[in-house]
């Protein structure tokens, strides 16, 4: 093995782990692991950024514009109205919910199909008394398996077709994914509609389980003289009011000592977490109370709760440093964290993805913040109408698809997408820009060159023959199930783009060594990358899924390795019958 190769490896590998770890922004590993290619002499200086100029990079650019413009036309809301009304099944509901997602994920990215279909199904869930739990699961990998079926699902896609551009001249067409991708689709969202409901029952001891209102929260809130908490000992709360203290603070200062020791005194402050439903009785009874709000007179005053998207301005950020919603009046009163230690005070808080956020304030001013801060609100911020000829967008997009279908280049097609919906004043691409999920862009153009070296430098060549010492890869169907084992089991750790970019040099090596045609190998580093059920982290629809949802790690194991083996089995069958 080469100098080059090992380095290759060496670094590819600690980059795997920092993105897994997600201690350090995704962007911020990427570019490091850019510039450390370039300094170990991996590829030549006039190679570092021409990521940034890859079709598959312009592309998902264009797409998440118009996703952008599609979330405003809010043409589903009727729909979603219309369905309630007619009071379907349970399973139902949730296959619909589903299915509207794995539909939109076909012609959208996945975080863009999530988010448009959450605030439907939990709209739904809310009219027909379904446990969000039975809902936000099965959306999330919903909109997995939908990017499953076509180019543009999913940027793992694009980032094959164009490896087999590069290799044969010609790339997959824009539904050749569909051969095993809508099988493996559909199955997989009348699979996990069915379970959902069996694992998360209605009488699951779990709080989250029952109603949004029992999601467990932290919050800061004043001992008043007539509190029943005066004179317990903190150790004591659990037991008696159900919360889990973590910090007493007393004349603005902390109270130090065991928690057997610390006795609670009117006028303290009291830092704890607990069900929603929890807090909301022990403020009845004037347990605990809340500052008054200084603007909650005003008639559009409200309270709203927000996840924290991946994409957000405010992942990072302290409670007290959100001058997005502190300038607008608008109050940070509860927070549903996926950190595990709390320390120090309330607005000592630090966000993460997925993150849901209880504000108060004026209706308007909280819609704004949302708006500048990228959140997703989970009940809406106005009343608002449908947008006028909210249809237009989605015609333009369909235009698109079916120039991409038709032969046309993906980034081509897309930008006259992107031009006539600027010309027809639906986006302001100055502003749109603005808004895109940089992080995400970022990371992907600076993994391209990375992903180049892999098959440049000799290292997939190398990883090949160490496998065949191992495995007959010659043998088309065993190196096509080992390329979709080592997709599946990167997926869940890492975004499926890096997979996709890591595993598409190895696969074209195992077609080499083998004699075959590369689409198979191919559409296997698609599938696989794409298909992550078993953690919350491996991809951001499952980390919003478990912040909304109220789901522990190990929900997602539970839930997903059937589904994972069941997909992986049939995405080898059709494979097979289709592309060998």
């Amino acid at each position: 093995m080469s100098f080059e190769q090992a380095s290759l490896l060496i670094l590819l590998l600690a980059m795997l782990i920092l993105f897994s770890l997600d201690r350090i922004r995704i962007e911020v590993v990427s570019i490091a692991g850019q510039l450390a290619g370039y300094a170990l002499g991996l590829y030549p200086a006039d190679q570092i950024f021409t990521g940034f100029a890859s079709p598959v990079v312009i592309t998902v650019v264009e797409i998440l514009l118009i996703v952008q413009v599609l979330a405003r036309a809010k043409l589903f809301d009727s729909l979603a109205a219309r369905f309630a009304a007619a009071r379907p099944s349970r399973f139902k509901v949730i296959a619909s919910t589903s299915s509207l997602a794995g539909f939109m994920s076909i012609f959208m990215n996945n975080i863009g199909a999530f988010a448009i279909t959450l605030p439907v199904a939990l709209r739904l869930g809310t009219v027909l008394t379904i446990p969000r739990r039975q809902l936000v699961m099965p959306v999330s990998f919903a909109a997995l398996l939908g990017g499953l079926v076509s180019l543009i699902g999913t940027p793992g896609n694009l980032l094959v077709s164009n490896a087999l551009t590069k290799t044969t001249g010609t790339g997959f067409r824009f539904f050749d994914f569909a051969y095993v991708g809508l099988p493996v689709a559909i199955v997989g969202i009348l699979l996990i509609a069915f379970r959902v409901q069996r694992l998360f029952p209605e009488a699951d001891e779990t709080p989250a389980t029952i109603s949004p209102a029992a999601r467990r929260i932290v919050v800061e809130r004043r001992i008043p003289d007539v509190s029943p908490l005066i004179g317990a000992r903190l150790s004591d709360c659990p037991a008696r009011f159900a919360i889990k203290p973590y910090a007493l603070i007393r004349d603005d200062n902390f109270a130090f000592g065991p928690l057997d020791q610390l006795v609670i005194e009117p006028g303290d402050i009291l830092l704890a977490e607990g069900a929603d439903a929890t807090f909301a009785d022990l403020a009845a009874t004037q347990a605990l109370t809340a500052d008054a709000h200084a603007l909650g007179l005003q008639p559009d005053f409200t309270r709203i709760e927000a996840v924290v998207m991946p994409e957000s301005t405010l992942v990072g950020s302290r409670v007290r440093s959100l001058e997005v919603f502190h300038s607008r009046g608008v109050a940070v009163t509860a927070l549903s964290m996926r950190a595990p230690r709390i320390e120090g005070r309330f607005l000592d808080l630090q966000l993460s993805i997925g993150d849901i956020l209880t504000l108060e304030g004026p209706r308007a001013a909280i819609a704004e913040a949302l708006e500048e801060s990228e959140c997703l609100p989970l009940a809406s911020t106005a009343p608002a109408e449908p947008a006028l000829l909210s249809w237009r967008p989605f015609a333009l997009f369909a235009c698109g698809i079916a120039a991409s279908a038709a032969g046309l280049r993906p980034d081509v097609a897309f930008a006259g997408v992107v031009l006539a919906l600027a010309l027809l004043n639906h986006l302001n691409i100055r502003q749109a820009m603005a808004d895109l999920n940089w992080p995400i862009i970022i990371m992907l153009a600076a993994m391209i060159p990375i992903g180049q070296a892999v098959a440049s430098t000799g290292a997939a060549e190398t990883i090949a023959g160490w496998l065949s010492l191992v495995v007959p890869i010659t043998h088309p169907l065993i190196g096509i199930a080992l390329i979709l084992f080592l997709a599946m089991a990167l997926t869940p750790f890492v975004n499926n783009a890096t997979v996709a970019i890591v595993l598409t040099p190895i696969a074209l090596e195992f077609a080499r060594a083998g004699r075959h045609a590369p689409d198979a190998y191919l559409i296997a580093v698609a599938a696989g990358a794409s298909l992550d059920f078993l953690t919350p982290f491996g991809h951001h629809n499952n980390t919003l899924a478990m912040g909304i949802g109220g789901y522990r790690f190990g929900d997602f194991l539970r839930a997903g390795w059937p589904l994972a083996v069941t997909s992986y089995g049939l995405a080898l069958l059709l494979t097979a019958l289709f592309w060998l």
